[in-house]
């Protein structure tokens, strides 16, 4: 798809030249698809219920000779190095995060080793989908769009996003968000669909969520609009900034992203995740990098659960 320059190329040229870098090498994936959705609102329950497996397989079952791994027994894993709590680096230098080490309690219950490699987001489903990598782990949102790149697991965690600010802007969310003002996404994402389709707005692209967060500190942009769970990372005390309004979406579920022909793999990985969530270790990991979500009640908003239909949370 032909890359469109942002319209602020003249005032930000350091990031406009990561933007267009990362466009050049993205693939097709990079821009929104142009089919109108609304990530506020998330996709219909009925659709999700019929993405979400009734059970698994059981872990016993599982035959790991056949789950078409690029290493066999190694689960090779992209993912970013710059999101927290979801997906980082820490300061040893280890692949950490929510949904990093979820996926590595996944792969403890399926005995396989899990390796992580950093990417950019707006190249990662193209790299799962032509078998790069194995899994693509990035707090994935599961839209119909990207089921035509990707398979996915079942949903591991649910959506919801933000709009991050200055501390004494005007902007006090996503309703007055309009034409004519800067708005920052990252390149790809569920938030550059909901600017660029939803809203029709042209979005102020960038390659990853410092680059942009770093551009609504300084002033180059009026807002970001965020993963809430990215807001949450990058919004420090000090900063001048603030988180101004957030939304919660439980219809949104993220997930892990796998080749969409290889279903041994994904039946594995619901298999393990079912396994983690019934042992209660996903309820563990969800408290520890999820400050806001100490309780099964926050943890489980509205309804919304883990895994497949057939798994139970255990009762605390």
């Amino acid at each position: 798809m032909k890359f469109k320059a942002p319209k602020w190329l003249s005032v930000a040229p350091v990031a406009a030249a990561l933007v267009i870098s990362l466009a050049a090498c993205g693939g097709g994936s990079s821009q929104p698809s142009g089919t109108p959705t609304d990530a506020l609102a998330g996709s219909d329950q009925k659709s999700l219920d019929s993405f979400t497996t009734a059970d698994v397989t059981p872990l016993d079952k599982i035959d790991k000779s056949k789950l078409g791994l690029i290493t066999d027994g190694t689960i090779r894993v992209g993912t970013l190095s710059d999101a927290p709590p979801n997906i980082f680096i820490d300061p040893s230098g280890k692949f950490t995060g929510y949904d990093n080490e979820l996926l590595r309690a996944i792969g403890d219950k399926l005995g396989l080793k899990v390796e992580f490699a950093s990417t950019d987001f707006s190249a990662l489903l193209s790299q799962v989908g032509n078998k790069q990598f194995d899994v693509g782990s990035s707090s994935i949102s599961t839209t119909d769009a990207r089921r035509k790149t990707v398979g996915f697991t079942n949903g591991y965690d649910f959506g919801y996003m933000a709009v991050v600010t200055k501390s004494d802007s005007k902007i006090t969310g996503f309703g007055d968000i309009k034409e004519g003002l800067r708005i920052g996404v990252v390149q790809g994402t569920v938030q550059d669909d909901y600017m660029s389709n939803t809203l029709k707005i042209e979005p102020v692209r960038f390659p990853d969520y410092n680059t942009v967060y770093g551009n609504v500190k300084n002033g180059q942009i009026d807002a970001w609009v965020a993963p809430s769970q990215q807001a949450e990372g990058q919004v420090k005390e000090g900063d001048n900034t603030k988180i101004a309004e957030k939304v919660v979406n439980t219809q949104n579920f993220t997930a892990y992203a796998v080749n969409k022909d290889n279903k041994p793999l994904i039946d594995a990985l619901n298999s393990g995740l079912d396994a983690v969530i019934a042992d209660g270790t996903w309820a563990k990991l969800t408290a520890e990098w999820y400050k806001d979500r100490p309780t099964a009640a926050e943890q489980t908003p509205q309804g919304w659960k883990p895994g497949s239909k057939a798994v139970q949370l255990p009762a605390k």
